[in-house]
């Protein structure tokens, strides 16, 4: 199972927010929607094999974390509103400290990234990090930041990782995901 986990810093934790103004209403959850789709989807076809969580820190209500599960998933088309849709229908059910499904393969609970930590173990992915071209291994579950930097909390939360880098320059979190999903898709299927 590959895991990918993302910190949205300003995405609501409410599902009040406008399908139509992503950016705005719902604190960049355009940056979530696409990584939810970089994690997701192949030509005509979904990776069944991944799991990815979004920290929302938002207001009103944080922390809460969804998670997709590709294997279970349903109703996701490769666009930002139908991931916006399908995280707002579950920031719209009550949700405790267990996950509560809202549709199949999206699940929301209470929490936030120190316990998304606890239950797996995460490497960074961090323009600092080890090139994963030269990494003898690579990590199969990678935590990323939204647009913002981790807070100085996060950072010391996440201080002792490893870190992993898809290249020398700055990406978008969902173009990093891209990226690293390749460089294992070459390496499962034996290409150098």
């Amino acid at each position: 199972m590959k895991r990918f986990a993302v910190v949205g810093h300003l995405a609501r934790t409410a599902g009040d927010f406008s399908l139509n103004d992503l950016p705005g209403s719902a604190g960049r959850m355009d940056v979530l929607c696409r990584c939810v789709n970089a994690a997701f989807f192949l030509s005509h076809d979904l990776r069944r094999d991944v799991a990815c969580y979004l920290v929302l820190c938002g207001e009103p209500d944080p922390p809460k974390t969804l998670l997709f599960r590709g294997a279970e998933l349903r109703y996701l088309s490769p666009d930002e509103r139908s991931a916006g849709s399908l995280i707002k229908k579950a920031l719209s059910i009550p949700c405790g400290a267990e996950f509560r499904e809202s549709t199949p393969g999206v699940y929301v609970r209470r929490g936030d990234l120190a316990r998304v930590l606890a239950e797996h173990p995460f490497a960074v992915l961090d323009e600092a990090g080890t090139d994963v071209r030269h990494a003898p291994a690579l990590p199969d579950a990678c935590l990323l930041s939204d647009h913002l930097n981790f807070t100085p909390e996060e950072t010391a939360l996440v201080g002792q990782l490893p870190r992993y880098s898809v290249g020398p320059r700055p990406l978008h979190a969902d173009h990093v995901i891209t990226l690293l999903l390749n460089e294992m898709d070459r390496r499962e299927s034996g290409w150098s």
